[in-house]
């Protein structure tokens, strides 16, 4: 009887190895999954830049986030910020505007295009800007959309800067003022930041450092690559095993693990930073790696429509990480399925996602690379 029985677990035991083997095999023969490829062409053009021509001289609904010092301080928001009063708050005017200069310099001929240059000419002229300036010198207002606000102003500076057009050159010199004042902000306030904010919304420490390092690596503005390297590099260079899992917070619209990574990847020679990511996010290597988008239950929410922010910041950083490196191809699939989740969803959208959603579209879409 004790014969049979040995038998027969040697028989279970055979069969279980034989199934975990069959499975095994079934998983690394499973094709991958073929997602469509987002295109940004002139129709999706106009149809985003439409976003941003319908906020960015709207004033109110408007988040001020402005600390009062007393009755002086209450102003309306065209007279504390001429230039970027629109688009509910600071920084989406900021971004929108940078949506519609990054429209214009891909496609030419957009829908409108000179009165589209006339009305960024109307917002960032040198008097509106001037008095912007003065508004970041007031006593309360030092820090004053650090570093979310800061970063999207100098990818807007960057953005004018490459945009080979008389009108951008003068658009330039109008900003100029206040892309110096933001990188010596930058540069200051970089060295007193002991520890980085690893959170999904507007003061990610990665992601501002990875927008206005774009900027200083285009201009070649030394002082603030070498302040952005040095702090990245104090607060990311030994960092492992990443919580994708706890990603993402219910109204976030940035991804802290992906975002320090694709700011390490600008960073890091190639093969530093094949092993970086190893350390990392392992699992990225796996060719059947997959993350599910954030799902959005609410448009009309303004925080849970973050998600769609979300979806749209993992794409390009996706894209990022995979640049150059053909092992990691396989995240541009997820990155697009992300962006093919979230992107018919913004048009038509409420106010609480239509302000700054295209923005985040716009540069998710750009960043693919075929």
């Amino acid at each position: 009887m004790k014969k049979v029985i040995n038998v027969l677990v040697v028989l279970l035991a055979f069969s279980c190895n034989n199934s975990k083997d069959e499975k095994n095999e079934l998983e690394q023969t499973k094709p991958i999954e073929i997602v469509k490829v987002p295109i940004l062409n002139i129709e999706q053009a106009n149809k985003l830049a439409n976003l941003p021509l319908d906020c960015i001289n709207t004033e109110y609904p408007n988040r001020l986030s402005q600390t009062l010092g007393g009755e002086a301080d209450l102003k309306a928001p065209t007279e504390l910020h001429p230039a970027f009063y629109g688009c509910f708050d600071w920084h989406s005017s900021v971004h929108g505007h940078w949506s519609l200069v990054s429209l214009l310099k891909s496609f030419p001929n957009l829908a409108h295009a000179e009165a589209i240059k006339q009305k960024l000419l109307n917002n960032i002229s040198k008097e509106n800007i001037e008095a912007e300036v003065a508004y970041f010198y007031g006593k309360h207002n030092t820090s004053y959309e650090r570093t979310y606000g800061w970063a999207w102003l100098l990818k807007l500076a960057e953005a004018l800067h490459t945009w080979d057009d008389e009108t951008a050159r003068q658009l330039e010199t109008n900003l100029q003022p206040l892309t110096d004042l933001i990188i010596e902000k930058y540069i200051e306030f970089l060295p007193k930041l002991n520890y980085p904010l690893r959170v999904g919304t507007h003061t990610n420490t990665a992601f501002g450092l990875s927008f206005s390092y774009d900027y200083a690596e285009t201009l070649n503005h030394e002082a603030l690559k070498s302040a952005i390297q040095s702090r990245a590099m104090f607060f990311y260079s030994k960092d492992k095993n990443g919580p994708m899992s706890w990603e993402p917070s219910g109204s976030d619209f940035l991804s802290p693990c992906l975002e320090e990574a694709a700011l390490m990847k600008r960073l890091l020679p190639v093969e530093d930073f094949r092993v970086w990511l190893n350390d990392f996010l392992p699992q990225l290597k796996d060719k059947h790696y997959d993350l599910e988008v954030g799902v959005v239950s609410d448009r009309t929410d303004g925080h849970l429509v973050h998600l769609d922010g979300v979806n749209f910041s993992r794409a390009w950083s996706l894209n990022k990480i995979s640049e150059d490196l053909p092992e990691y191809k396989h995240l541009r699939s997820i990155a697009n399925k992300h962006v093919n989740y979230s992107l018919p969803s913004i048009f038509g959208d409420s106010y609480e996602g239509g302000h700054w959603l295209g923005s985040f579209a716009i540069y998710a879409l750009n960043s693919i690379k075929e």
